[in-house]
């Protein structure tokens, strides 16, 4: 892995960031054919999209929608959809029949979801899990028949053990980060993230509205925001893109703030699949030219809004719940008016918020 340049301990964090030209900017759209391979896996089905007036009271906007992925294929976080598509693509260049053993580090959920994939494709998966992980999580990653080493150090030295692991010819690293030289398959599992988005312009549409005004997304590394950057900026008129990141961990606000790619020291958050000191390379040049606004939350921030969440009859962890928790913080209080300004959101808005896990979900990168 090539580091980012550090960030001193004590150099000072944002809360907040804004690109109002961001809107300007355009990309290709993620490639056809994505959402019809998910469709043809068994246990594919839509995830709901919740609409919450109570929300949209709150936030003085029209109308609310809450995401729902706690529970994706058969698991408790969207992961698998990056995960799935990306090993489809791997096998696709492989010669028939070959066995693979598909490595990767994890904090849960995309571990499990390599896992997983591996189980039904009948491929084996060694997946590296670095220190302060549950030790439910990785016994869920074991069930899935995946070999589970520990890792006595953080989330970047899991990556490194894990692409040493997979130099092996019969290897191959599915990371969901990336970093100069190794950029392909985390850009697959960034293609299999579309058909999030195109679930929810079927179900905007059935609910009478064509576009939102803003999406909110959780951001570690920053993946799925490259993902709604990919499909909102390869059309006109997108929605603001909003990331929301954990105050111990703003990789991608601080970046953004300075403009390039650095890497911040992380303590300890109960958002820990957001707890992520570097942005993704591959990610990068697209959060900094596609996000309207990046803002950072406190453990507090998500708990609150989960437990807000399970009110209204969604259950979100606290990775998801950081998606309101970061609305909250953009929209209200005494800078909300210049930010709904900066964001360009009326009184009669839609917002689309990612709810990316369910309470019970292991922690994820995102």
């Amino acid at each position: 892995m090539s580091p980012t340049p550090a960030l001193s301990p004590s150099a000072p964090r944002p809360p907040w960031y804004a690109r109002p030209a961001a809107r300007t900017w355009t990309c290709d759209p993620a490639p056809a054919g994505v959402q019809d391979f998910h469709a043809s896996l068994s246990d594919y089905a839509p995830t709901p999209l919740t609409e919450l007036p109570a929300l949209a009271a709150e936030l003085g906007v029209g109308r609310v929608f809450v995401k729902d992925e706690s529970s994706r294929l058969g698991l408790p976080a969207f992961k698998a959809l990056g995960a799935s598509w990306a090993v489809h693509r791997v096998l696709a260049r492989r010669p028939a029949g070959a066995r693979l053993r598909l490595v990767t580090a994890t904090d849960g959920n995309h571990g499990r979801a390599v896992a997983r994939v591996a189980r039904l494709l009948g491929q084996r998966a060694h997946v590296f899990v670095p220190q302060g992980v549950h030790p439910a999580a990785a016994a869920a990653i074991a069930d899935e028949g995946a070999a589970v080493t520990r890792v006595a150090g953080s989330y970047d030295e899991a990556v490194r053990q894990a692409a040493d692991a997979a130099d092996a010819a019969d290897a191959v690293l599915v990371q969901d980060t990336a970093w100069p030289g190794y950029e392909q398959i985390p850009g697959w599992i960034v293609e299999g993230y579309s058909t999030l988005f195109t679930e929810v312009d079927a179900q905007l549409a059935a609910a009478g509205t064509e576009l939102p005004d803003l999406v909110a997304v959780p951001v570690g590394v920053g993946s799925l925001a490259q993902a709604a950057v990919t499909h909102y900026r390869s059309r006109p008129a997108g929605p603001a893109l909003l990331s929301v990141e954990p105050q111990a961990a703003p990789c991608v606000l601080t970046s953004l703030t300075q403009q390039k790619p650095v890497t911040v020291p992380t303590t300890a958050t109960t958002m820990a699949g957001l707890n992520c000191g570097s942005p993704s390379s591959v990610a990068w040049p697209f959060l900094r030219d596609g996000l309207d606004a990046a803002v950072a939350v406190t453990d507090e921030d998500s708990a609150a809004a989960a437990r807000d969440l399970a009110a209204l009859g969604v259950a979100s962890g606290p990775c998801g719940a950081a998606s309101l928790a970061g609305v909250r913080a953009a929209l209200t209080g005494d800078g909300g008016p210049a930010r709904r300004t900066v964001l360009a959101l009326t009184p009669t808005a839609t917002l689309v918020l990612l709810s990316t896990e369910g309470p019970a979900a292991n922690p994820h990168r995102l």
